[in-house]
């Protein structure tokens, strides 16, 4: 099968690679119609080369059609259309029980402290092959997967993989409903469903980015705009003086405004993976200024839900800030399943009140990866969300969405 490998940093590829096979008996083997390049996998493509190694299949947004079941799988069939969660859960322990999947003691990565692996997403999160191929493995797929309608086009299901609960989880942390004021940074892929979101539960949205392309697509939902500097002076007049009642950071490690850590992700990256891999786990490696600025904007007692990727483990925070303004914090990765039975009549829905028909902005060949990553990392073209569909020859080029 073809997939989309990584092979250094800024290197992917497409590269002819063995299919999958059942390995154990809950086993599914999945062919991808459609699968997605994340926000976070632009970290593998810029960082993460200490935890990789050239050949790893890449991908963690993936729906397609069930091709092949283990022995021990109940409740799937040969041909029946799933989208496929980003973390690999057990359904049954003590941490999944309670809406907790991302940290599943089953599929725990022990070795590197981490929480439930991961498709597609390094060493730290298991090292499982990812789904930006033809074809996915998934492991315990009774419980990971997502079974989906068939009259309705992908794009209207795959993102329930990753970017929608993990939009849902941070509005739901935010704590924001009728008549509260949220601020969004951030107007990528989770931070559009993040405003679309918190506005769908009666709040007053305020987003804010740097690119022209992806406020426009935010006003289209509604959403109140603004560029990165007029932020803080909209911010006080969004919330009557007093500052947001919450803040999601829909941005993370790579915001705009910290040119030192970027120096230093440079130089980590230019390091020896022996040297690399120590920095990385306990050295603080973000750039947090989004973060910083939420902390600074939210109103006293607000809270500021996070759910931007952050890897460090030293980045210092403001804490007399924090505890001044009485400011509450959550975050986390997202546990997609907790998600899915409120989100899944949302996409379902005939007006489609979420808007995920209108996030995609190029939909292209799998073979057409390696220049959508540069793309996507650079901002061009109005690129705010890639799809990659493994059934379209290589010579067949378009942006419109659709299965």
């Amino acid at each position: 099968m073809r997939a989309v490998t990584w092979q250094g940093k800024r290197k992917i590829s497409v590269e002819q690679v063995p299919d999958p096979v059942i390995q154990e008996p809950g086993d599914a083997i999945v062919r991808v119609t459609s699968t997605a390049i994340c926000g976070s996998d632009l970290h593998l493509y810029e960082l993460f080369g200490p935890f990789l190694d050239a050949g790893d299949i890449l991908g963690h947004e993936t729906m397609g059609v069930v091709e092949e079941v283990g022995p021990g799988v109940t409740s799937l069939q040969v041909g029946q259309r799933v989208v496929i969660p980003f973390n690999i859960s057990c359904g049954a322990c003590w941490m999944c029980t309670r809406g907790l999947q991302s940290q599943c003691e089953r599929t725990q990565v022990t070795e590197y402290g981490s929480g439930a692996a991961l498709f597609g997403y390094t060493k730290l999160y298991g090292q499982v092959p990812g789904g930006q191929a033809e074809l996915l493995r998934v492991p315990i797929a009774d419980y990971n997967t997502i079974p989906v309608g068939e009259t309705l086009p992908d794009e209207r299901y795959l993102f329930l993989s990753d970017i929608l609960p993990t939009a849902a989880q941070g509005v739901a942390y935010a704590g924001v409903g009728r008549g509260d004021t949220a601020l969004v940074l951030g107007l990528g892929p989770v931070g559009q469903f993040a405003a679309r979101l918190a506005a769908h539960r009666g709040a007053r949205v305020l987003a804010v980015d740097p690119v022209p392309e992806r406020r426009e697509m935010a006003a289209r939902h509604g959403i109140a705009v603004c560029e990165p500097g007029d932020v803080d002076e909209a911010a006080v007049d969004f919330s009557d003086g007093r500052g947001p009642d919450a803040v999601i950071d829909a941005v993370g490690m790579e915001a705009h405004g910290s040119p030192g850590v970027h120096a230093a992700h440079t130089a980590i990256g230019a390091l020896p993976d022996v040297l690399a891999k120590p920095m990385m786990e306990h050295a603080g490696v973000d750039r947090a200024a989004a973060l910083l600025q939420g902390i600074d904007l939210v109103r006293r007692g607000g809270t500021v839900s996070i759910s931007g990727v952050y890897v460090g483990n030293a980045d210092p925070l403001p804490m007399k800030t924090l505890f001044d303004k009485q400011i509450t914090i959550k975050m986390g990765q997202c546990n997609v399943k907790r998600w899915i039975d409120d989100l899944l009549p949302l996409v379902e829905q005939h007006d489609d009140p979420l808007g995920t028909a209108d996030l995609t902005t190029h939909r292209v060949p799998l073979a057409s990866a390696p220049e959508m990553y540069e793309l996507f990392q650079k901002k061009e073209d109005g690129c705010i969300k890639v799809v990659l569909d493994p059934a379209t020859d290589s010579a067949d080029t378009g942006s419109a969405p659709g299965r």
